[in-house]
């Protein structure tokens, strides 16, 4: 099956799923247990598309996956996909979209522990001003990039951050949200041994203690890494911290808050096409905030792109 984001590793021709999508059938897609759940705002969503003429289905998931699962289906064939969450969720669409030869456009109701992507694009919260740009339609491309040809429309990444993503308990993600991530971060960062990276990027071999693939310009939330980098063009940027002893992290945190890290001592942001991250033992991979194995990984950048409605 040929997939919708590919790389020159992946050439097959042939094609899942439909032919053809319904437009005017749209499908909202929403974790319940999630962190922002917020029923009222989809509720106010599916009435106000409705009232616009569109066939509109609300369908809560019920375990996890779901989301991928729905979206793999051959019998899918909704013209637009409405997902309500984070991150996450919208991994988990791109993944199970990856090889429909006629994929719907994509829309979110931004929810979650974080969203990212939310940010990055500009993407309204509000009832009304969610319902109003799915029903004008405007559209920008969504590129992503590929993990061990998964893809990942934020970032990949391996080190102390991915351990983070690995060692907090789900619990208490749903229960603090943002703030589980500060706790889980203090405690593995007092017992954690480093992390020796090996990473071959195109051909050259650089070295460091965290390694960050990323297809945008944020990260984390609303902080800037990667200025020349856009999840709506094609291509990945590499952020790498060669040192994590506590005077690098505190450096690196302090230039982060500041949106200047691509100008921090001991970082390095370089684009490129293709990146083995390798290590002298196990390291933590996570993308898009989720678990996602340990080292090696091979990341690429990928071709194809999905449609995300934006507003004007």
């Amino acid at each position: 099956m040929k997939p919708m984001f590919k790389s020159a590793a992946l050439q097959d021709d042939t094609a899942a799923g439909p032919q053809t999508v319904q437009d005017d059938r749209i499908l909202i897609m929403a974790n319940p247990t999630s962190g922002g759940y917020r029923p009222s705002v989809l509720d106010e969503v599916r009435k106000r598309l409705s009232a616009g003429g569109k066939d509109v289905c609300l369908r809560l998931t019920r375990h996890a996956g779901e989301i991928g699962e729905v979206c793999a289906d051959p019998s899918f064939d909704a013209g637009v996909l409405v997902i309500a969450g984070g991150d996450g969720s919208i991994n988990e669409a791109l993944a199970g979209l990856q090889f429909r030869k006629a994929p719907p456009k994509i829309a979110v109701i931004p929810s979650g522990t974080a969203n990212v992507l939310a940010l990055e694009l500009k993407l309204p919260k509000k009832a009304k001003a969610i319902a109003d740009a799915i029903l004008e339609g405007r559209t920008q491309p969504l590129h992503a990039g590929l993990a061990n040809d998964h893809p990942f429309v934020l970032m990949a990444s391996a080190g102390f951050d991915a351990e983070v993503v690995h060692g907090i308990p789900l619990a208490l993600k749903r229960r603090l949200g943002k703030l589980a991530y500060v706790l889980t971060a203090i405690k593995i960062g007092l017992s954690r041994q480093t992390s020796n990276l090996q990473l071959t990027v195109d051909g050259n071999v650089l070295h460091g203690k965290l390694a960050v693939a990323t297809n945008g310009r944020l990260y984390g939330g609303p902080f800037e890494v990667a200025p020349e980098a856009s999840v709506t063009r094609e291509g990945l940027q590499l952020l790498v911290l060669e040192k994590d002893d506590p005077l690098s992290s505190m450096r690196f945190g302090l230039a982060l808050l500041l949106g200047r890290v691509h100008r921090a001592r001991g970082v390095r942001l370089v684009p490129f096409q293709e990146a083995v991250f390798g290590s002298d033992r196990p390291v933590a991979v996570q993308i898009d905030g989720d678990p996602f194995g340990v080292t090696p990984v091979t990341v690429r950048s990928s071709t194809g792109h999905l449609e995300i409605i934006v507003p004007h």
